[in-house]
């Protein structure tokens, strides 16, 4: 016993430390799944921050810029600046008017240059770091408004050294031509992001950045440039004595995309198309990280949590089966004592049931029996009449003379609804006559036409033909041929009581053969049955018709009798067009012979 329990040991020891890793493991791939799960969640979040940053931004931007867009044509058309450029006039007026203008549209500074690109008038005329004698030809503002009108660009004053925006127009007075500057000063748009907590920077179109709330971005690319575009920068002296070629880009390539990403941020990029600008809205991504970690750890804690419970729970279970099973024996006489008591009350409620059953079925044969005795009764009492009826009519034909047409065809008539009266007759004593239990073979076509002559006179007085479509073949079933008549009749009698009354009555018998079924379907265009109504139709005296002429009855003696066929009765119908009922029974044996 001592080796046995020494052997089992090492082999328990495993597994009883697997059982504890296992949580573990559990809890590190939650934590796994809902970092990466929380990170694009929170990444999608911050992107849709930073596109309402970016949306802001822009509009504060562009709005700053308009302000003062209009300002060079409007100055343009005083007759000061344009003497002053003609050189008719004296330039203290036109530095004076400059100053003036600069100041109520809060302006930086504006100034004139002629088409040497001399400045000859500015409204900081009297200031140290005038712009009046300095040529600004090199400008892309002055350039672009020479060629096209007008112009735009940002850059760094290389008189003032302060930055600024520059605009633009070109003014013409007969051979005189110049262009007048206003200069934008934008840094208090950067003052209020960082006031604000906004992380907002713009670059010019070659990706410098000129205006960021963070001071480490300030002239600095968003990605390296080549030789050509530093070049070009270097030419207009957009950024002097900044040393573009040695700042270390933000990004390591131009991005893909509206997304950006360095090292501990995340920005997206939109475009400035009036001003060729592109707006960058920034933030940290160590907040977000630290919100994923969050996420991640609270994961892990609860599926630690959910398997402690676990734990907890199959503890609580094995005690509670180990305490169960003292008892299993016990409990288990008791189940099998209450299955027995629920048995025992089961058969006698169904014994119960099938008694009532019974005495209603009794009821219901009685009735039907004193029914059928009294038709019998009246078939036998009216037979006897119509049979010395259509003697004497015969006979009072035999003494006629021949010449007496006329009363010969009456005659001739009264006779043929006399044998009428005398079919119906017998039909009706088939029909009440009891049949004998056992089946045998039944052609349908049969009992149908017996039906239907039977009815005939309630179909005339109805004023409707019932078009009947029968197979030429025979189609044998193993039924009863009286009770499958009672079956038609019921059911032609009810298709007629639902289309009197009805403009252009339809009824319509069908016998098919479906595979190893016989099919009775008769349809009519009546007034139809009520959804609600349609499952309830085929139960005892239950009946739809008003006038308290009817028990209820009809339908379900034909369920019972086909029924006891093995055959089914289906119905559908729909209030205002009619009722569709399907007689379904199963075919004779190909090889079965007809009992004698």
């Amino acid at each position: 016993m001592t080796a046995t329990a020494t052997a089992t040991r090492p082999r328990a020891e495993p597994d009883r430390r697997m059982r504890w890793l296992v949580p573990f493991l559990a809890a590190a791939v939650a934590a796994t799944v809902v970092w990466y799960i929380s990170q694009s969640r929170v990444q999608d979040a911050a992107r849709h921050d930073l596109d309402q940053t970016l949306l802001l931004t822009v509009r504060a931007v562009e709005a700053e810029v308009d302000r003062l867009r209009a300002l060079p044509d409007i100055a343009s058309e005083d007759a000061r600046i344009r003497m002053a450029l003609a050189g008719t006039g004296p330039l203290e007026a036109a530095n004076a008017y400059l100053e003036r203008i600069a100041a109520h549209a809060d302006a930086d500074d504006l100034f004139l240059i002629d088409a040497s690109g001399q400045t000859i008038a500015a409204s900081n005329w009297n200031q140290p770091g005038s712009f009046v004698g300095h040529n600004y030809a090199f400008r892309p503002y002055f350039q672009q408004a020479m060629a096209q009108g007008h112009g735009q660009f940002y850059a760094i004053g290389v008189t003032t050294g302060v930055p600024g925006f520059f605009l633009s127009t070109r003014i013409s007075d007969g051979d005189a031509v110049g262009v007048l500057v206003v200069k934008l000063n934008l840094q208090p748009l950067e003052e209020t992001w960082r006031a604000a907590g906004a992380d907002v920077a713009l670059a010019d179109g070659n990706g410098v950045v000129f205006l960021s709330a963070r001071p480490a971005w300030q002239y600095r690319p968003l990605w390296r440039l080549d030789a050509a575009t530093l070049a070009q920068i270097a030419a207009t002296r957009a950024y002097d004595g900044v040393g573009l070629a040695a700042r270390a880009p933000l990004l390591d390539a131009p991005p893909a995309g509206a997304d950006a990403a360095g090292e501990g941020w995340m920005a997206r990029i939109a475009p400035m198309p009036a001003t060729s600008w592109q707006v960058i809205a920034a933030r940290a991504t160590g907040p977000l990280q630290l919100v994923s970690a969050g996420w991640a750890v609270l994961a892990a804690l609860v599926t630690l949590g959910i398997a402690a419970g676990l734990k907890a729970w199959e503890q609580r279970r094995q005690i509670i089966a180990l305490r169960l099973s003292q008892s299993e024996r016990l409990e288990a006489m008791v189940i099998a004592r209450t299955t027995d008591l629920a048995r025992e009350v089961e058969a006698r409620r169904q014994a119960e049931a099938g008694l009532r059953a019974t005495q209603e079925a009794l009821i219901h044969t009685e009735k039907m029996a004193a029914l059928g005795r009294m038709s019998a009764a009246i078939v036998h009492e009216i037979s006897q009449p119509l049979a010395a009826m259509e003697a004497t009519l015969a006979a009072a034909e035999l003494g006629l003379v021949k010449s007496d047409t006329a009363t010969a065809a009456r005659l001739d008539t009264a006779r043929g609804l006399i044998r009428r009266m005398q079919r119906t007759t017998r039909h009706l004593k088939s029909f009440g006559r009891k049949e004998a239990g056992e089946l045998s073979l039944v052609d349908m076509r049969a009992p149908i036409a017996s039906a239907l002559e039977m009815v005939a006179p309630r179909a005339r007085a109805s004023g409707v033909v019932p078009e009947v479509q029968l197979p030429e073949q025979a189609v044998m079933v193993m039924a009863g041929k009286v009770r499958i008549e009672q079956v038609v009749v019921n059911l032609l009698l009810n298709a007629l009581d639902a289309v009197a009354g009805q403009p252009g009555p339809q009824i319509t018998v069908t016998l098919s053969v479906q595979g190893d079924q016989a099919i009775v379907v008769l349809r009519d265009t009546g007034i139809g049955i009520a959804e609600a109504d349609v499952p309830r139709v085929t139960e005892p005296f239950f009946t739809t018709k008003m006038t308290g002429e009817e028990l209820g009855l009809g339908l379900a003696i034909c369920k019972a009798i086909l029924a006891d066929f093995n055959g089914a009765l289906d119905i559908a119908s729909e209030v205002g067009r009619g009722t569709l009922v399907t007689v379904r029974l199963p075919l004779a044996p190909a090889d079965k012979d007809p009992m004698p």
